[in-house]
């Protein structure tokens, strides 16, 4: 069986975020490729007499999707942390973009950042891009199984499960994250995201 491989991330000292809560989130992230890939094994093991092992079967699928999509969602998270701070360009595609649809950067950041604050319970503030109607669209993924936008790219992952930031700025803490986030956010990351999921 082809397996997963675990990504390594070449993340730079950030702000708010300390190289402690970092490292941890990291193993989080190696768990759900672990996962992933004892089910895919647990999986074939059980195809072989389907009938005996329906129920296991149906179960392992539907946790399938939450470990999977753990581990793309933190792919998407830790890859935007890469390389530093990286604002967009005044000429960036993706900012262009941004504006045209809604209005300024500025009011968007401003709407992403207050979707990811002001939504209760665990979860993940998603961009996504809808290539079908060429337009942006933010949502909620409540844990990492529930809420996807289908037929539309994630290009920016917001992680606030309480993991992510209580190590750091406790639970009352969680408008300063935010703000460290996109402090830190390497945005030519996310433009490329955004490149890929509009070809």
């Amino acid at each position: 069986m082809k397996k997963f491989e675990e990504k390594k991330f070449n993340i730079p000292t950030l702000k708010g975020l300390s190289a402690k809560n970092i490292e941890e989130h990291l193993k989080l992230y190696a768990g759900y490729v672990k996962n992933t890939n004892g089910i895919l094994e647990m999986l074939g093991k059980y195809h072989a007499d389907m009938a005996a092992n329906s129920y296991v079967i149906g179960e392992l699928h539907r946790r399938l999707s939450f470990e999977y999509n753990g581990m793309r969602n933190h792919e998407l998270y830790f890859s935007a942390l890469e390389g530093g701070a990286k604002s967009l360009s005044e000429g960036s595609v993706l900012k262009k973009a941004i504006e045209t649809e809604a209005g300024s950067f500025d009011g968007f950041l401003a709407a992403f950042k207050n979707l990811a604050a002001t939504t209760r319970g665990v979860g993940w503030a998603v961009l996504w891009y809808d290539p079908k109607d060429n337009r942006f669209l933010g949502s909620w993924i409540d844990e990492q199984h529930l809420g996807q936008l289908n037929g539309a790219a994630p290009i920016l992952m917001l992680d606030m499960w309480e993991h992510a930031y209580v190590a750091d700025y406790q639970p009352s803490g969680k408008k300063n994250y935010i703000e460290d986030f996109f402090a830190n956010l390497n945005w030519r990351v996310i433009e490329e995201n955004f490149k890929k999921a509009a070809r």
